[in-house]
């Protein structure tokens, strides 16, 4: 069982916005709430890279590349991790990932090594 299932990519226009949710399911839902969690994303032939992550504080972190246009938060009742992606551009074309970081409560990582569970992806398509 997958314990990370992202919804909510899409096929927009630039400018326009999406918003990414990451349910955490099964036995190890709740162990979250208790974790840093990000999000990734890797667009074709590129390496996975780092978007945005957030703490059991709800402190938050972001790439430079989409600070001030992006949003992470996660809503530990419903364990649930969310992206708001606003003035997206073509070079936001990715596939999306959420994770979680089993060590770090607080202090997130931006490199993907450090995250223990991932989701399957979902994809979001940015056309100019």
């Amino acid at each position: 069982q997958v314990p990370l299932v992202e919804s909510g990519g899409d096929s927009v226009q630039a400018g326009g916005s999406l918003r990414l949710s990451c349910a955490a399911s099964g036995p190890r839902g709740p162990i979250y709430k208790n974790t840093c969690m990000g999000w990734f994303r890797q667009a074709s032939g590129k390496e996975r890279e780092g978007v945005g992550f957030i703490d059991i504080h709800g402190t938050t972190t972001y790439a430079d590349s989409v600070k001030g246009r992006f949003t992470i938060s996660r809503d530990n009742a419903k364990n649930t991790l969310y992206l708001e992606m606003n003035s997206l551009k073509s070079e936001d074309t990715a596939m999306y990932y959420c994770a979680a970081d089993l060590a770090r409560i607080w202090g997130c990582s931006p490199s993907a090594s450090q995250y223990n569970d991932w989701g399957q992806g979902t994809q979001v398509t940015v056309s100019s």
